[in-house]
């Protein structure tokens, strides 16, 4: 029988079973043994997470009911899914069906979404023989759950697994948490990112590498952990050199790490480019989709109609208060106790592709929604709060998520 030892000389949020001097723990039995300890130190957060998007689910299939709309429709059969799936079952170059939703992007115009999701898609639905939409929702919810286990991960690392909770579970309530249970990339590209930032933490270099070269090539903020990992690496050096880190860093490790993350990233624009036969073929593409940054003017003209135009929606309400409340978050978040260098660029990047792109102002609540370093200053009040104080804030935040998340779909007119 194997006998463990909990090592007492480390923060609780460190705290993992360690096997006793001389047995081996190494290889895939190590791996599978601190992987399920990780998973049931998180498995209180993910039921509750489980729980919550549970609910939105569950208002939004009442909803498609009273309307006679089938709930796999609308998850995994509108917007950017048509996308995703046409691209899994054509491949990247095959035109789309005429009349193009996006003819004027011009040919080609589904090249602008990056190729792992609907790929992977493509291969499942091969393996399983499952039809194509019940794969992308299936990955897309397992990949939100892997996402959320992630979230737990990092913040326990940080904080310490009751404020990891709170994260968790706020994670499963923000105001574009529907879009957690779509056929939409965020769920796989946040799962990839935040395990890509574990790795870091836990000086796992070329884990980290990896996940961040496949979160890449997900989605265009896929440069966000792609830089957060490279950074961070340099940090990593820095520190020592200035003689604040007593241990040399694997250099090895970390130039190989730098090396292999951005490949998704560029890999892809520059077949984009290579496609159109013009090296900025993906911007070029994104121009023509009306996404353009601009350092952020074209959000503050947003914001601006929102306090002086007479017909203001509630989409746009919320869209303008999740803006200033993400910048007012993160500025919390850099003053109060800043998180590890690879989680503070990964958030801070975000931010600045959300709030500085240009077009699809009504999307930006999904766009800042994988920065969810922002909800670390609410997470830490609500560690500190009474039971009777949290449970009305969350109950509350969930009842108005779930009904939000149901607007978008059966209300509002465009992409969430």
């Amino acid at each position: 029988m194997t006998h463990t030892q909990i090592r007492a000389d480390v923060p609780d949020s460190l705290l993992v079973a360690e096997p006793v001097s001389g047995e081996k723990d190494s290889g895939l039995r190590g791996v599978g043994r601190r992987v399920l300890a990780n998973l049931k130190r998180a498995r209180k957060a993910l039921l509750i997470h489980i729980a919550l998007r549970a609910t939105g689910l569950a208002v939004m299939a009442i909803w498609a009911v009273r309307k006679d709309v089938r709930p796999l429709e609308i998850l995994g059969g509108r917007w950017d899914a048509v996308y995703y799936l046409h691209i899994a079952e054509n491949g990247l170059t095959t035109p789309l069906a005429t009349p193009s939703p996006c003819a004027f992007a011009g040919p080609s115009c589904q090249m602008a979404f990056f190729p792992v999701y609907p790929m992977l898609v493509r291969y499942t639905s091969f393996v399983t023989h499952l039809p194509m939409n019940w794969v992308a929702m299936g990955l897309a919810l397992l990949a939100s759950v892997v996402a959320a286990w992630g979230i737990f991960a990092v913040t326990d690392k940080i904080y310490g697994r009751r404020v990891a909770l709170f994260t968790c579970a706020l994670f499963a309530i923000v105001p574009a948490a529907l879009v957690q249970s779509m056929a939409y990339t965020e769920p796989l590209f946040l799962a990839l990112s935040v395990w890509a930032m574990y790795a870091v933490m836990t000086k796992s270099w070329l884990t980290a590498g990896v996940l961040a070269f496949f979160a890449g090539a997900t989605r265009p903020s896929g440069s966000a952990i792609v830089a957060a990992v490279v950074l961070a690496g340099v940090w990593e050096y820095v520190q020592w050199r200035r003689g604040r880190r007593s241990q040399r860093p694997p250099v090895g490790r970390i130039v190989t790490a730098s090396l292999i993350a951005p490949l998704g990233w560029f890999g892809y624009v520059g077949y984009v480019g290579w496609h159109f036969g013009r090296w900025d073929g993906y911007f070029e593409l994104q121009r023509r989709w009306g996404s353009v940054y601009d350092g952020g003017f074209d959000t503050l003209s947003e914001l601006k109609k929102t306090f002086t135009e007479v017909h203001t929606t509630l989409n746009h309400v919320v869209v303008s208060l999740t803006v200033v409340t993400a910048v007012v978050l993160f500025v919390l978040m850099t003053r109060r106790r800043r998180p590890p260098m690879v989680v503070w660029i990964f958030a801070a990047m975000i931010m600045l592709m959300a709030l500085g792109g240009a077009g699809f102002y009504f999307s930006k609540m999904r766009f800042i929604m994988p920065a969810f370093p922002l909800l670390f200053p609410f997470a830490l009040a609500l560690a500190r709060a009474r039971r009777s104080t949290v449970v009305w804030i969350v109950g509350s935040a969930t009842a108005v998520s779930a009904l939000f998340g149901g607007n978008l779909n059966f209300v509002w007119w465009g992409c969430p």
